[in-house]
């Protein structure tokens, strides 16, 4: 790596309740009590979180912020599924964009993380028409307006499962609209992106980093059907980084040679079961593991990322 950055690698290195079993999902497994989650999060030297489902964190903003202040964690941001391809629903996805901005931004958040999804209930990938895809877009721009009224930032994010998965699909978005990218490493993967490729063009439209790998045996049984993405995480679709077919060096190499202070989410998406006396070792672990690859890319002129910053947000 060539270029400094203002702000340490491991001081941009967030974390989100997905590592710890709590999904956005509809009908995800076990979700481990709040004040586990938080206190495992702090112990394993994260100072910042994503938001998690909405309800599981409190969803006023002054509590969530003692909640997380209690445990030394600031919030980061928040992935909000939306409906954006449907005019009929569209006050619907309105009031819900707006009650999820009013929280991230409440709580001292930066990021509003939008996925597009079929149904609220529901997710599913689907094709969608040209109309669709045009109100998409807008939508979109819609929501990028409201986010920066609460002081916040859009990233998109696709993701499996839901109406962005694909590689043509994502150049969809890319292409109908100026929002920012979530460059989440596995499920780009799992889309058939190849990320490096990604960045070869818009590296600039990168607003966040979702860092994950993926073991490529269970990747292609999910994408192949024989697996449903939750039963696919159980068995360990996202191991720890560099554990998986992810070129994960090379695309945190390049993103920290172009100088921006990024911030990146630690995210090893699982799902638990009720009674599982392990599993909290197990998820502590693969955190630990990953943090521990991630020091392995810090330049020395960087600086070493004690895991412990100011808890200010770095321009990017």
């Amino acid at each position: 790596m060539t270029a400094a950055v203002s702000t340490a690698l491991l001081d941009r290195v967030a974390t989100a309740p997905i590592s710890w079993g709590v999904c956005e999902v509809p009908g995800w497994g076990y979700q481990l009590p709040v004040d586990r989650v938080l206190a495992e999060m702090a112990a394993a030297g994260f100072t910042h979180t994503e938001l998690g489902s909405f309800g599981y964190l409190p969803t006023e903003p002054a509590e969530l912020r003692s909640t997380l202040d209690r445990h030394g964690l600031g919030l980061l941001g928040g992935f909000v599924p939306l409906v954006l391809h449907d005019r009929d629903r569209a006050d619907e996805t309105r009031a819900a964009a707006h009650r999820w901005a009013e929280l991230i931004g409440g709580a001292g958040g930066k990021f509003f993380v939008t996925c597009a999804v079929s149904h609220p209930d529901h997710w599913r990938q689907q094709p969608l028409t040209d109309h669709e895809w045009a109100v998409l877009c807008d939508s979109l721009a819609e929501v990028d307006a409201l986010a920066d009224s609460h002081g916040l930032k859009q990233a998109y994010h696709s993701h499996f499962g839901s109406v962005v998965e694909t590689d043509a699909e994502l150049a969809r978005v890319l292409e109908g609209s100026e929002v920012s990218l979530v460059l989440d490493t596995a499920h780009l993967t799992l889309g058939g992106t190849d990320v490096l490729e990604l960045l070869d063009r818009y590296a600039h439209r990168v607003g966040l980093v979702h860092l994950k790998d993926v073991d490529p045996a269970l990747g292609t049984r999910l994408t192949a059907g024989e697996l449903t993405l939750m039963q696919a995480v159980q068995r360990g679709l996202f191991p720890p980084l560099g554990r998986g077919e992810v070129p994960i060096t090379e695309i945190v190499t390049r993103l920290e040679e172009s100088g921006r202070d990024l911030w990146y989410v630690l995210e090893q998406d699982a799902a638990i079961a009720e009674g599982d006396l392990s599993a909290v070792a197990w998820l502590r672990r693969n955190a630990d593991l990953s943090l521990d690859f991630l020091r392995g890319l810090v330049p020395a002129r960087a600086g070493s990322g004690a895991m412990h910053n100011n808890h200010r947000f770095p321009e990017g």
